[in-house]
This record gives structure tokens, sequence and C-alpha cells, in this order.
């Protein structure tokens, strides 16, 4: 059972399981979205760039993050929409092989209806070695007890 708008409280943390970023996500991500940049595909470009090894796509470390935090099964049958995303910031690369989780952090609660509220965390993917890559707020749209 999903937590309602009700049971966040400010200041509430969670953590989620990890996951290790593969070479496949990356090609699989790239045939997707059609991001087929060389920093990520080209083994022998991305070498020769700053990173000195190809990187994941940003856009797939965080969506990754998005399935971390659905797993987390707080909102599974109380979630009503995802609201929006802000001060989305790609800090540092994830690399093939690194293996990333998402601390979560309640900063807001805002009434909306009598059927619901927003919700809004802070979110930090971090990798294993305990760098943050990624980091946004996000704001979900949750159900309210009748």
């Amino acid at each position: 059972m999903g937590k309602y708008f009700e049971d966040f409280q400010i200041g509430d943390e969670a953590i989620t399981a990890g996951r290790t970023i593969t070479e496949a996500d990356i090609v699989n991500f790239a045939a997707l979205t059609g991001d087929w940049n060389e920093i990520h595909t080209n083994k022998e470009f991305a070498e020769r760039g700053p990173f000195k090894q190809r990187i994941a796509h940003g856009a797939l470390v965080f969506s990754v993050s998005t399935g971390l935090s659905v797993r987390l099964g707080q909102t599974g049958d109380t979630v009503i929409a995802f609201y929006g995303l802000d001060r989305l910031r790609f800090v540092k690369p994830t690399f093939i092989g690194d293996t990333i989780h998402v601390k979560q952090r309640v900063e807001e609660k805002k009434e909306r209806d009598e059927n619901g509220g927003i919700v809004t965390t802070l979110n930090e993917v971090i990798n294993q070695r305990e760098e943050v890559v990624v980091s946004y707020v996000s704001k979900v749209l949750l159900k309210r007890r009748t």
C-alpha cells in the first residue's frame, strides 16, 4: 500500500536499491532516443575526450533513477501524476559499470484540493564512490486520504 499525501513529512528520507549501468543500457537508450553521440557509443573517440572513457547519457541516468524511485513502492497506488521537475543537474559522469542508487528527501508539501496534494523531493543519484552524479527536485501529485 502506497503512502498518501498526509503520510509524507518534510525531512523524510528514503534510499533506493542500487542498479549497475551497463553497456547494453547505453546502446538500448541510444537506439530508443536516437542519441548516438560518440561520447556514449564510440570507445576510441571517448578515450580521447575529457572523461577518457564512454559515459552514460545523462537522460539515461535520470530515467533509471525514476525507475529506482518507483521500486521503493511508496506511491504505487497513491500517485495521481508526475507533476514536474526542477533544477536537474548532471553533476558528474556515470561510466559503464557504475552502480547508482537514489537518496530522496521530502522538501515541501503543498495541499492542492480535497483529492490530492503535491510532495516535492530532492533526489540525489549517487554512485558506488558516494559521489552525486545527478541531482534534481521532483514534484508528485498524490492522493489524499478520504
